[in-house]
């Protein structure tokens, strides 16, 4: 085990970062059940995909503040500009934690309604599930956990006014993971993902309102209003189940590198998301849009064979090459000239339960952009939307009955230090009113077939639905 002190000095007081390294082995699930009995708990991770990510799981629990913001108030991104401020400390000392790990700071989301605070867009969707549209907690103390080096880091942070030493915060993280060495987690019931019977499912529209709504958007495509729109469709069922098991039934059959679990009282969330919106290190900026999925197969020469069509479908390509421009364009308002650039071409990648085509687009942040600018330029992602990026948004709205809320926004941590790392949440459950609602959807373009485009929402929504149904 090893201790150290950063001091760190923000723009109002000094804080100390305070940090120790365990090699005791950690049982992950034991340890989100632990933070789940806690206020206000946070997980980000926990399962074995992280490490094919930014490498770290962490677990938070009884925030130090709160910040919301509801539809119908004014000014979010200056409200949120000066809360991020209040816990802005810069280092001015070298400590031995890893760069991109969350050492303290905000958690929480961005819903994708917050996008009309951005640009002037309609409003005839149904909010009826009324949540927040930003709800981020400030954590003082982290267990992170290195999935890479199989090493624990205990973090805690001192902040002006403190009751409780930074040495009593350590070591209550410690007892944490002693009482989920006495946890017992069992294996999550297994489901049949391939037969999930959905006539039991609540959807919010028709499957002849979803292809009517399909050749809608294809007429502004033929109109040149757009080349592509994502649009969606809300599945509802009951859940009375507990929402930690739920996190665990996906962490254990459907682990995602961006999964994450919040429980804020009035609602729950929990994300299997595989898509990388934001993360920012060193002045670095890089964004990950996913576009195009085939659904894996238990033979292994369909699987095959899925993998296969999406790597040369012309369709996929071009829907992902759209995005990209799109993703460059958004990076270029806040990134210093000429440093933009796809860093990593088109590649599929294996999950699970999909095959998925990806892309990444990074570029060196102007010294003077704040977190602040970065939202006001890249939210929502434009893998979610569409391109051009407005009006799509505009017919999503026009088009899908009721509001996003957490779909397609963002879920994910703003570190003290400035690292930042957001999916984009999809694959992404809300739990509210014993109610569970999970959305999926996909890119419609020109030579979208409306049925394939249909059956592609219930293969996303498979292993979400099962995993309702077996907790």
């Amino acid at each position: 085990m090893t201790i150290g002190i950063v001091t760190s000095k923000g723009k109002t007081a000094a804080c100390k970062l305070y940090y120790r390294k365990i090699t005791a082995p950690i049982n992950l699930s034991a340890l989100s059940r632990v933070f789940a009995r806690r206020k206000s708990p946070s997980i980000l991770g926990g399962n074995i995909s992280k490490a094919d990510a930014d490498g770290f799981s962490c677990w938070v629990c009884q925030p130090k503040d709160i910040f919301e913001f509801r539809a119908g108030q004014k000014d979010p991104f200056q409200k949120l500009h000066r809360a991020l401020c209040r816990y802005s400390p810069q280092e001015d000392h070298e400590n031995a934690l890893p760069k991109s790990i969350f050492r303290g700071g905000w958690i929480g989301y961005f819903a994708y309604e917050l996008g009309r605070y951005i640009e002037k867009l309609p409003a005839t969707t149904t909010d009826d599930l009324q949540i927040p549209l930003i709800r981020l907690c400030f954590y003082d103390r982290v267990i992170a956990y290195d999935h890479k080096e199989a090493i624990c880091w205990l973090i805690a942070l001192q902040l002006p006014g403190d009751t409780e030493q930074p040495e009593d915060k350590l070591a209550g993280l410690e007892k944490l993971i002693a009482e989920s060495q006495t946890v017992h987690v069992d294996t999550p019931t297994p489901a049949d993902i391939d037969n999930i019977d959905f006539s039991a499912i609540r959807s919010n529209m028709s499957r002849d309102y979803y292809l009517h709504a399909v050749a809608k958007i294809k007429h502004h495509i033929y109109e040149g209003d757009i080349y592509q729109v994502n649009f969606s469709q809300r599945f509802e069922c009951d859940f009375d189940g507990r929402l930690i098991d739920l996190f665990h039934w996906q962490n254990y059959y459907n682990p995602s590198p961006y999964s994450a679990y919040i429980d804020a009282g009035e609602f729950q969330i929990v994300s299997a998301s595989p898509e990388m919106f934001i993360t920012i290190r060193d002045g670095t900026i890089s964004t990950k849009p996913i576009k195009g999925t085939r659904p894996r197969m238990k033979d292994r020469q369909e699987d095959a064979r899925n993998l296969d069509e999406l790597l040369h479908s012309e369709k996929e390509q071009a829907e992902l090459n759209m995005i990209i421009d799109l993703e460059r364009n958004d990076v270029a308002k806040i990134c210093k000239p000429g440093t933009r650039k796809v860093v990593q071409p088109r590649t599929i990648e294996s999950y699970p339960t999909v095959f998925h085509a990806v892309a990444t687009v990074a570029g060196q942040l102007r010294r003077e952009v704040t977190f602040c600018d970065v939202l006001k330029a890249m939210f929502p992602g434009g893998s979610i939307t569409g391109a051009p990026k407005i009006r799509s948004m505009e017919i999503i709205d026009q088009t899908e009955p009721t509001a996003r809320g957490v779909y397609t926004g963002s879920i994910g941590f703003i570190g003290i230090d400035g690292t930042v790392s957001l999916n984009i949440a999809i694959r992404t459950i809300i739990i509210t009113g014993q109610k569970a609602f999970a959305q999926t959807g996909g890119g419609i373009v020109a030579d979208s077939n409306p049925q394939a485009e249909w059956d592609e929402t219930i293969t996303k929504a498979r292993a979400l639905i099962a995993g309702i149904r077996a907790t």
